[in-house]
């Protein structure tokens, strides 16, 4: 395997020591020496949020999150995932690798998520395994991937490898009356808010590591807090907050899924009221319970601000996929090709990273852990995603941005009929009240998406129609109209082309975006 060597960023100057310059250079470069690999390294958060979206106003709620990372740092205005399913893309931001990499296709144990498959192959060689090797004093705290703890999965017993003290969710999302793995033991929680609420646990755990650290040591915390992920259980004091709040009814809401693919031409246009009642409460409630991870994002800078820390200290704040309610009159899920799906927040301040940047260099959920290695100092193996160290701290690193990306999902489908909805047929799942399905088979896809010189989506599916849907973004931000027909086949053809080599790219290939001066890979 290749690498590349890298010199972690300065660390920021710690005050205070009471003894002489030489004296205590030679105390730092022994301890350097003997304990720590990466002793000069900074530390590094990532606080990962479920199911939330930029383009629907999902960062609304976020207002302190805003001010104490965004502001404080830089906000990517052109984050995207490349896959807008939970474990395909929690499994993407772990490995720094596209789906079709890591085989995992969906959030279940067939579909290889938290499998036996993906322990013995990606996991082992998974974000926290190099930092490990760093000497980062590795800590997870929250939902892992939606499988994990299952009985075919090794329950709770097994703790990935990398990480030094463990505390995951047992299973998908709850926010009471759940297990968690402890370092391979299982904690059951209840349904008190004060001991289980599982936001503020991951809070509170999260304080204490801090508190215990090892001076002098680097770590890594990565905290996934649940919301807005269903239920949407808020905290007891936000219950009523946005009372008065819908989801927004512009762009692409309510309208028919108009030349595009068999899945969104079958929901009813318009909407049944009882199904925008549905998609409307939920949208409240996801805000209700994103207030509570405000807090924590409060409380964990505050902390790290009290331990003299701050200033030392990367804070990555993101999301695993964005989500839709209402739009092209599906209520609400996500896994869909459109921008509301696949347009996901991310923020960074740290050492270098001015304030108040607007970076618009298009970035991955596969770039955050080649991003965080380089931080760290790590030599990079070779991963699909690459460091945008550079796009947001320049004067630190320098480096190429990309222009154009792959997005892909593997549509999942039930071989029998919902029984709730037995005209519908086979072949379709996640159907919702009214019977609106949100995926099938059918629904599986690959997408170019360039935003450098042409701002275009151009997608095919695997099914029997051979489906293709093309948008202009300048032109048409909402993507309602289908632009396949109007196009120059000259540019289909490139298009298609570039396409089959990002589905086959892996390491460094997917880093070459060129074709016919389409997609060009532009360095800073």
């Amino acid at each position: 395997m290749a690498y590349s060597e890298r010199t972690p960023p300065p660390r920021h100057a710690q005050t205070g020591s009471s003894l002489c310059p030489a004296v205590s250079l030679l105390l730092v470069l022994f301890t350097c020496n003997v304990r720590y690999a990466a002793c000069g390294a900074s530390n590094i958060v990532l606080i990962l949020s479920d199911d939330q979206d930029v383009e629907l106003g999902g960062m609304t709620p976020m207002k302190k999150t805003k001010l104490l990372i965004g502001d404080a740092g830089a906000t990517f205005s052109n984050a995207y995932t490349a896959t807008a399913l939970g474990c395909p893309s929690r499994s993407s931001i772990l490995t720094g690798n596209y789906p079709h990499n890591h085989a995992v296709r969906n959030d279940s144990l067939a579909g290889n998520c938290s499998s036996p498959l993906w322990q013995k192959g990606p996991e082992a060689l998974a974000l926290p395994v190099y930092l490990s090797k760093r000497k980062y004093r590795t800590f997870f705290a929250g939902k892992y991937l939606e499988q994990y703890g299952t009985k075919e999965a090794g329950e709770f017993a097994h703790v990935p490898p990398g990480w030094d003290l463990w505390h995951a969710l047992v299973g998908d999302t709850k926010y009471y009356n759940y297990s968690l793995s402890v370092n391979g033991k299982e904690e059951k929680h209840g349904d008190s808010y004060e001991k289980d609420y599982f936001t503020d646990l991951i809070l509170n755990r999260s304080l204490e590591f801090l508190d215990k650290r090892s001076l002098g040591q680097p770590f890594f915390m990565m905290l996934s807090p649940p919301a807005a992920h269903a239920p949407w259980t808020a905290a007891p004091q936000y219950q009523k907050e946005f009372s008065d709040v819908k989801a927004p009814r512009d762009g692409s809401f309510n309208k028919p899924g108009k030349d595009k693919h068999w899945l969104l031409r079958q929901p009813p246009n318009p909407m049944a009221g009882s199904s925008m009642d549905f998609l409307d409460d939920a949208y409240r409630k996801r805000w209700q319970t994103l207030l509570s991870v405000d807090d924590m994002v409060e409380k964990l800078v505050k902390k790290l601000e009290d331990l003299k820390e701050l200033n030392n200290t990367y804070i990555f704040y993101a999301s695993d996929n964005g989500f839709h309610a209402g739009q092209f009159s599906l209520p609400i899920d996500k896994r869909q090709l459109y921008e509301f799906d696949i347009r996901v927040p991310l923020m960074v301040r740290g050492p270098g990273i001015a304030p108040k940047q607007i970076v618009k260099a298009p970035v991955l959920n596969i770039d955050l852990a080649p991003t965080i290695l380089d931080i760290s100092g790590s030599d990079l193996p070779i991963m699909d995603g690459q460091s945008f160290l550079s796009q947001m701290a320049p004067s630190l690193r320098s480096g190429p941005s990309r222009s154009c990306f792959l997005v892909e999902h593997t549509g999942e489908g039930s071989p029998v009929p919902d029984p709730a909805c037995p005209k519908l047929g086979c072949g379709l799942s996640h159907c919702l009240p009214n019977c609106v399905c949100e995926d099938s088979y059918n629904n599986t896809y690959a997408c170019v998406r360039t935003l450098v010189g042409i701002n275009l989506q151009y997608c095919e599916f695997s099914d029997n129609e051979s489906f293709v849907e093309v948008y202009n973004l300048t032109s048409d931000l909402s993507q309602l109209v289908n632009i396949v027909k109007k196009v120059d086949p000259a540019l289909l053809q490139a298009m298609n082309q570039h396409l089959i080599k990002l589905q086959s790219c892996a390491g460094s290939s997917c880093h070459d975006n060129g074709i016919n001066g389409l997609c060009q890979t532009t360095t800073k």
